[in-house]
C-alpha cells in the first residue's frame, strides 16, 4: 500500500496528558507496531501504518539532522529522548517527547526499535522551535542533502557545546524545566 503525502497544514493536533503513543519498527524502521493512541492522533489505521517505514510521520518543518542523531544514537544501542514534530495523514502536526530504544535479541544484536512519545510541555516547544528552525534552515540553504544534513548538525553541535552539554542533556535540561514549571 502505498500513501501520498499531503501539504502541511498548519493545524495542531493535541493528545491527553495521561496518553501514550507506542510504535515498534523492526531493524530498518519499519513499522511492526503501533497502539490506538498512534493511530487516533496520527490519523492512520493500523493497516496504513504497519509495514510502513516510521518516516510515514515525518514533518517537513523536522531537521534531518536530529533524525541523524537519533538514528545513530539507536543503531549504536543506545536510548535517546527528543523533541519531535509529526504530520498526521491529512497535513495537521502534532508534537511529542519522543523516547526511542533499541530491541536486543538473545544475542545482543538490535532487531528493531520501541518509541514511547509523551505529551512535550509546551514551554520546552517553544524553545525548540526556533531552534530546529534554524537548524532546518541550515539544511535547505546547502546544494545536496547530504551536504545540508552535516552543516546542520555541525550547527547543533556548536549550540550546545557552547551551552556546555549534550543533546540528551539539553533535552532533559527542558524536561527539568517542564518539572519545575508545573
Amino acid at each position: 500500500m502505498r500513501i501520498l503525502k499531503v501539504r502541511p497544514t498548519g493545524v495542531e493536533r493535541f493528545f491527553g496528558e495521561d496518553d501514550i503513543i507506542v510504535s515498534k519498527t523492526d531493524s530498518r524502521g519499519i513499522i511492526t507496531y503501533a497502539n490506538d493512541v498512534f493511530e487516533q492522533v496520527s490519523g492512520f489505521t493500523e493497516e496504513e501504518l504497519l509495514g510502513q517505514p516510521h518516516n510515514l510521520i515525518r514533518h517537513p518543518e523536522m531537521p534531518q539532522c536530529v533524525f541523524r542523531l537519533l538514528w545513530e544514537t539507536i543503531a549504536a544501542g543506545k536510548e535517546i529522548f527528543a523533541y519531535v514534530v509529526n504530520q498526521c495523514r491529512n497535513g495537521d502536526h502534532y508534537w511529542v517527547l519522543a523516547h526511542v530504544t533499541p530491541t536486543f535479541d538473545h544475542m545482543g544484536r538490535i532487531t528493531g526499535y520501541h518509541s514511547n512519545r509523551r505529551v512535550p510541555d509546551r514551554k520546552a516547544i517553544e524553545t525548540i522551535k526556533p531552534i530546529y528552525a534554524a537548524l532546518l534552515a541550515e539544511e535547505r540553504k546547502a546544494k545536496d542533502p547530504e551536504t545540508g544534513i552535516r552543516a546542520a548538525t555541525d550547527l547543533l553541535l556548536a549550540q550546545l557545546t557552547k551551552a556546555g552539554v549534550d543533546y540528551e542533556q539539553f533535552v532533559f535540561s527542558l524536561i527539568e524545566e517542564e518539572t519545575v514549571c508545573q
